[in-house]
């Protein structure tokens, strides 16, 4: 399951500059790459609703939602997670639940229309929010209070009630997921690791559901453990962002230490410095989010857990870094003595057989690092 979020992807292009089509289009030409089929893949849409306009009016942010979610379906994502959580400008603070259930019910009724029209596999749906804010808490973390079953019971109930007032009680069954808080988090920092027994309750309660199944946000950097007691309490559709593009820029900043000790200067990608660069140059994606004390922000825009660089990796000249870093190490492959020393998990896995020398195989494989505990989590391999 492949997902985008509302901010990534839109009819506006998002922060990737991408449409909800050419979004599919970019998956499905990876896949045909490595020889994936289509089938296997699932697309998704993540906090679909008002999330990129809150600063328009809620008419205003409503027309631009119904035009998002028929984009979506459109394009083919069929797993849609309806979220009217966030406030509008002239919205009160916070808004209520029935509200939110309203508003979700009218995008199901525009994703199912758009369904009807493009025909295809049918949508299904997710509801609810989790606390805090997608990708990561901006604050320090102390405690964090899993959802309670009072507040999921509601959440149901009350979408249930907007859906059959809306005429939706055929889409129901179509419900499959209910996002709550598990107890898991992370900040700059910190991890807020899963602890299976306050979630006890929670466990017990969706299990007299026979339809849906819990979804958990921001299980990046939980323990493998941890991931697999997700599972087993229930909370079997497991997300995760930048603890990948972390992965990632684990990866880039090994890579760019070897180019530095075996590439001539005057060669060189500079991958690190350039990306860092490209941050100061344009803040947007972090400034809000990190510290104004100028060695603590030089440190969360390099290994902040909500990895924000990973907003700048498009950036041409970003973007061209990196392809002049992997060609420069392909054409001139450094020493497995110097893979040992930066990446020593990659160079057992060369030794061992499992990968070869291309430096995109190594960045694979780090990333590789991170999905095989959600694998193993789910699959139990």
């Amino acid at each position: 399951m492949l997902e985008a979020t509302s901010n990534q992807v839109n009819q506006d292009g998002g922060y990737t500059g991408l449409l909800p089509k050419d979004f599919c289009a970019l998956v499905y030409s990876i896949a045909d790459k490595v020889g994936l089929p289509h089938q296997q893949i699932i697309l998704g849409g993540d906090h679909l609703g008002p999330n990129c306009w809150q600063d328009l009016t809620s008419d205003e942010a409503m027309a631009k939602s119904d035009v998002l979610i028929a984009e979506y379906v459109n394009a083919g994502f069929r797993k849609i997670h309806l979220d009217c959580s966030m406030s509008c400008s002239d919205d009160p603070v916070p808004l209520g639940d029935d509200l939110v259930a309203q508003r979700a019910a009218r995008l199901c009724s525009i994703a199912e229309n758009a369904w009807h029209t493009c025909g295809g596999e049918a949508p299904v749906y997710i509801i609810g929010t989790e606390v805090p804010v997608p990708g990561g808490a901006q604050e320090g973390l102390d405690e964090l209070t899993p959802t309670s079953v009072e507040a999921a019971t509601q959440t149901i109930a009350i979408h249930k009630k907007a859906f059959f007032k809306a005429g939706l009680e055929g889409t129901w069954p179509r419900i499959i997921g209910l996002v709550v808080q598990p107890g898991v988090e992370f900040d700059h920092h910190k991890v807020m690791a899963f602890k299976p027994e306050k979630a006890e309750a929670l466990s017990q309660y969706i299990e007299h559901d026979p339809l849906m199944v819990y979804e958990a946000h921001s299980t990046d950097y939980q323990t493998a453990q941890h991931l697999s007691d997700l599972v087993k309490g229930h909370f079997a559709i497991l997300k995760v962002g930048p603890w990948l593009t972390y992965a990632l820029r684990e990866a880039c900043w090994a890579l760019d230490l070897i180019e530095q000790e075996w590439i001539e200067p005057a060669s060189r990608a500079n991958l690190k410095q350039t990306l860092l660069q490209a941050m100061q140059d344009n803040p947007i994606y972090w400034k809000k989010y990190y510290s104004d004390d100028v060695k603590t922000q030089m440190l969360d825009c390099q290994y902040s857990l909500s990895d924000r660089i990973r907003y700048y990796w498009p950036q041409p000249e970003v973007s061209a870094s990196l392809d002049k870093l992997i060609k420069n190490l392909d054409n001139n492959k450094p020493p497995l003595t110097l893979i040992s020393q930066y990446m020593p998990n990659q160079y057992r896995a060369i030794v061992d057989g499992e990968i070869g020398r291309g430096i995109e195989e190594l960045i694979f494989h780090k990333i590789s690092e991170v999905l095989a505990q959600y694998s193993a989590a789910c699959f139990g391999n």
